[in-house]
């Protein structure tokens, strides 16, 4: 079903960590190399937020620049919605420990989990609710602190993961910018190649769950590999289907940064030239639900995101989720 548009970026922001953990850094933890993690991955660094911060502090942060670059004060905003697999704690939501921090007293607020997808998941719902008139300013951010899930023992995954948030503020379209089209979708079935096992209802925490170590990411990388290039290439081509948009009429593609073979696969299915595809993977390694707005701030900030681009946004994640956005800035 086609959308038309509702929603507009109005402003972005993005918020890492000031510590940084080099592929030198991971030689001297597990059996690795940094020419290993960087042919296989395209990762050189990431960002690791400091003890005592959570992801609350950083999806904050993010989204009071989102807010500023929007020309808004905290108090317009009328929704919050973070996405992120990593909360400050099961409830209260991080959206209500980012309202309380950044004094957005006016707003609803909530989490959706939808994993690498969540941001996108976001802008969705949010454009929706913006198109249907329950809110006027939605405030969208992806937040991860995913080394405190990650398996630093583990050399097949402790290489990939990062810290960080980015955010946007949405309102509606001035009719000549917005969201042209959202598209998400999902595969319960295949959850168990990428997932969290412990700390839920299903295997809450015990010494035994503690012991299997079943409280860090679990991944299956080849069949992960396969599954998110078929199924972003599918939500790329649908979101450009339902707005009639070819792509070589595109400005940039940003997909979720997971791991340079998916990026350049990705690419090479939608024939995109290099020059029009948004890559900092090797800065921040893979940062979940972070990952997309992080790349689309830092796009802005750039000049590679210009008034009247056309955007394409496409990720991947655990659930299996994935989707796509089109707008147009």
């Amino acid at each position: 079903m086609s959308e038309r548009t509702a929603a507009m970026i109005l402003g972005t922001g993005s918020e890492v960590s000031g510590r940084v953990l080099t592929n030198a850094d991971l030689e001297k933890m597990v059996d690795t190399s940094d020419q290993w993690i960087r042919e296989r991955t395209g990762i050189e660094r990431r960002h690791i937020l400091e003890e005592g911060k959570a992801t609350s502090d950083l999806a904050a942060g993010a989204g009071l620049k989102a807010i500023e670059d929007a020309g808004l004060t905290p108090e317009d905003i009328d929704l919050i919605i973070i996405a992120t697999i990593t909360p400050d704690t099961s409830f209260p939501s991080t959206g209500c420990r980012v309202q309380t921090k950044i004094g957005a007293d006016n707003a609803a607020a909530m989490d959706i989990s939808a994993a690498c997808s969540g941001f996108i998941y976001g802008l969705s719902l949010a454009n929706a609710m913006i198109a249907n008139g329950q809110v006027r300013y939605v405030l969208v951010a992806g937040a991860e602190v995913l080394s405190r899930i990650t398996d630093w023992e583990d050399r097949g995954t402790c290489v990939l993961f990062g810290d960080g948030a980015g955010a946007a503020v949405l309102g509606p379209s001035d009719g000549k910018k917005g969201i042209l089209s959202t598209y998400i979708k999902s595969d319960g079935k295949l959850g168990h190649l990428l997932e969290l096992p412990g700390g839920g209802s299903l295997n809450p925490a015990t010494e035994e769950t503690v012991r299997q170590r079943l409280h860090y990411i679990k991944m299956e990388g080849g069949d992960i590999y396969k599954h998110a290039v078929r199924s972003m290439k599918e939500a790329a081509i649908e979101g450009l289907k339902r707005a009639h948009c070819k792509p070589e009429e595109l400005d940039l593609l940003i997909t979720h940064q997971a791991n340079i073979r998916i990026i350049e696969a990705l690419q090479a299915r939608l024939k995109t030239p290099d020059e029009k595809v948004f890559i900092n993977i090797q800065e921040y390694g893979n940062t979940s639900a972070a990952s997309i707005p992080i790349a689309m701030d830092q796009a802005r900030r750039e000049g590679r995101l210009k008034d009247g681009h056309k955007c394409l946004l496409s990720a991947f994640g655990g659930g299996f989720t994935w989707g796509s956005a089109l707008i147009q800035f």
